[in-house]
């Protein structure tokens, strides 16, 4: 394993050129190019804010900001385990002509995103301080370590989906569906307390439930966040992350074959 991971960071240069060459052609050829990064996600904030707020009221003070704290980091997931389960078919015609550590392909997708996501955190810094909630600097302070947890947590997902599609295309248009139903199975649009007490137990089995109550406890609560939740949040990062890791290391052998 520590062998695999020096192989993978003696080739952090590729890693970079794959980051640079998604983030510039992302947009490319369109009229507002760059733009888009932020008007993507502040159309599907104002749409889920006039539902939530104005048709189906849920009670929640300052709506907007609650949603947008847990919305902003649910598009960067669902964007790199989406974008990652392709990263290697997309790639295909350099999987078979030269050699590289083949995680290179989703670490770059993820990290792509992840980059994507920072840019969008301006959105979110620009509401708090133009609505006069401000910030905690101490909570801000553990918001690196919750940022970096994710990344982990959609790394791991990414090499998972990245390597199964190789061999089961299907799972490409099946994962749409799978983050559509995630999205509302992950309290972003509303608070753990709204959830019945039966049925608690499953809804923490929710890898990104910890995450995105970590956001909001430094973004939309201003407090440092639970070491317990911080905990489950990072437990379940590594595991998945491991997990990830084996799975793409076995099935990784017949890549060009199969594809």
């Amino acid at each position: 394993m520590l062998k695999r991971i020096q192989e993978i960071y003696s080739y952090r240069e590729m890693i970079v050129s794959l980051v640079r060459k998604d983030l510039r052609g992302r947009y490319k050829g369109s009229v507002l190019g760059f733009l888009w990064t932020f008007i993507n996600p502040l159309f599907q904030i104002i749409i889920y804010t006039m539902v939530f707020s104005v048709i189906m009221k849920s009670g929640i003070d300052r709506f907007y900001l609650y949603l947008i704290v847990g919305l902003i980091p649910w598009i960067f997931f669902s964007s790199s385990v989406n974008g990652g389960a392709v990263s290697i078919i997309n790639q295909q015609d350099i999987v078979k002509k030269i050699y590289f550590p083949r995680e290179v392909l989703p670490i770059s997708y993820v990290t792509s995103s992840f980059v994507n996501m920072l840019f969008c955190f301006v959105i979110i810094f620009a509401v708090l301080f133009v609505t006069g909630v401000g910030i905690n600097p101490l909570a801000i302070l553990c918001l690196p370590l919750v940022m970096c947890v994710e990344y982990i947590l959609a790394l791991g997902i990414a090499l998972i989906s990245a390597a199964l599609t190789v061999y089961f295309r299907d799972l490409e248009h099946i994962l749409g569906i799978v983050t559509m139903a995630w999205m509302y199975l992950t309290p972003i649009m509303y608070s753990v307390d709204m959830v019945p007490k039966n049925i608690i137990p499953i809804f923490n089995l929710n890898p990104l439930t910890p995450v995105i109550i970590a956001y909001r406890d430094i973004l939309y609560y201003k407090r440092i966040p639970h070491l317990d939740t911080l905990f489950q949040a990072t437990v379940f990062g590594i595991v998945i992350l491991l997990i990830g890791s084996i799975t793409f290391s076995h099935l990784q052998k017949n890549f060009v074959e199969e594809l």
